[in-house]
């Protein structure tokens, strides 16, 4: 089977632009989290996100900016393989995205087009054939922003679009290492990006009581594992990978930041929001991920949680640890960077392999901020609030979405480089 390895990444959040901005930011335990001013805010639960406001226009639609900060997170992960930018880029593309949804403001206007207070699917097809909405129809359109990065990078090949709730990012990984494993290709950029900050947004995950309300102490609010904790914090961003053979790496002399050594799904189907209660198919991913990379339990050094700091999710994932880990679990470090850019959906998954493949590099792991008091229910090293210099050669990290899309990645330090 052939290697996978990384060869750049780029990172976008809450705290800037770049990997060095955000290597600088979680190992200090900042917290990129704040109050909305974006847009509004009276009558909803949730004010608070890590939102990338400082970064583009304010007056940009969530589809376009969760467009435009992919293009900054392939930039750097481009250039930082040492690859050529040049408008004929030698590789294929996945990506992560959110679901592409009207927002209200779409709603209204065409609801305003078609001269009623209700619009239909019969209305909908009416509007997307007028060129008033075109561009409305473009922008939604399933695919659309694939199609425009592949144009703007001049990737060939048939791209592939995932949108798998949370575990978006941690799938276009996988079924990029599959890719190249299976011999289909030698080169893949994958990127995982998300800004769906709105009011519609808030108002749908403040429905399920999913969202942290902690409104008047923003950087506190995202506190996973912590007794208090009452949901999560939205957060926006972007990251991309680039996955190559080993072969094609060491051909071209790039530099080798890690290796992709171990993958694995497996959906539960328990129902549409929450996870199977005894975390069976959580096991079941993390054991196959562990497998395929051909390392028992005892080899992992650190456990990048999905820790999204509401209290069903927190639990069920440490009985999920529990049971892969056992007695070994109180000596392996788990922390989760949601606590500090806030649980960025979507894109989450690569983010999250990315800022694993910096404490891999760097040999410290980042901090879960916020943990004033350890829920008694779960018994976890959780690296409170300051990094921890660490000896790490496997990292697992997992990534769990809405209705039992379960991913695990197990990355590692190229040994063959120490």
């Amino acid at each position: 089977m052939r290697d996978v390895v990384i060869t750049g990444l780029g990172i976008v959040t809450a705290f800037g632009r770049g990997a060095e901005v955000n290597a600088v930011a979680m190992h200090s335990g900042n917290s990129a989290v704040s109050a909305i001013t974006r847009f509004e805010t009276d009558g909803l639960s949730t004010r608070i996100a890590a939102s990338i406001d400082n970064l583009l226009p304010p007056d940009l639609l969530p589809v376009e900016m969760t467009e435009a900060i992919a293009v900054l997170a392939i930039e750097e992960a481009i250039a930082q393989s040492g690859l050529i930018d040049d408008g004929n880029l030698p590789a294929e593309l996945v990506i992560g995205l959110p679901p592409l949804q009207m927002g209200w403001s779409d709603r209204f206007n065409l609801a305003e087009a078609a001269k009623r207070r209700e619009v239909g699917y019969a209305d909908l097809l009416k509007s997307a054939a007028d060129p008033e909405f075109r561009r409305m129809h473009d922008r939604l359109r399933p695919g659309a922003i694939t199609e425009r990065l592949m144009a703007h990078y001049g990737i060939v090949g048939m791209p592939q679009t995932i949108t798998t709730a949370c575990s978006s990012g941690a799938t276009a990984v996988i079924m990029a290492t599959e890719a190249i494993r299976s011999g289909e290709t030698d080169r893949v950029i994958v990127v995982a990006s998300d800004a769906s900050l709105s009011p519609e947004m808030l108002a749908r995950f403040g429905k399920i009581s999913a969202l942290s309300t902690r409104n008047d102490d923003p950087g506190t609010a995202s506190r996973p594992f912590d007794a208090d904790r009452d949901g999560f914090v939205p957060g926006e961003g972007a990251a991309a990978l680039v996955l190559e053979t080993r072969s094609v790496a060491l051909h071209r002399r790039a530099s080798i930041m890690g290796v992709v050594e171990g993958i694995a799904e497996a959906a539960d189907g328990y129902h549409r929001l929450r996870h199977q209660p005894d975390a069976q198919r959580i096991v079941d991913v993390m054991q196959n991920a562990l497998t395929d990379a051909g390392l028992k339990p005892s080899d992992i050094s650190y456990l990048n949680a999905h820790g999204t700091s509401t209290p069903e999710n927190d639990r069920v994932e440490f009985l999920g640890c529990k049971a892969v880990f056992g007695e070994l679990l109180p000596q392996i470090p788990v922390s989760s960077i949601k606590s500090m850019i806030g649980h960025t959906l979507s894109a989450s998954g690569v983010i999250e392999v990315a800022a694993s493949v910096l404490m891999l590099r760097d040999q410290v792991v980042y901090p879960t901020i916020n943990v004033s008091k350890l829920d008694p229910d779960i018994q976890l090293d959780v690296v409170p609030d300051v990094a921890r210099p660490a000896q790490l050669q496997h990292v697992l990290s997992n990534s769990f979405g809405f209705g039992g899309q379960n991913s695990c990645i197990v990355i590692g330090r190229d040994r063959q480089q120490d």
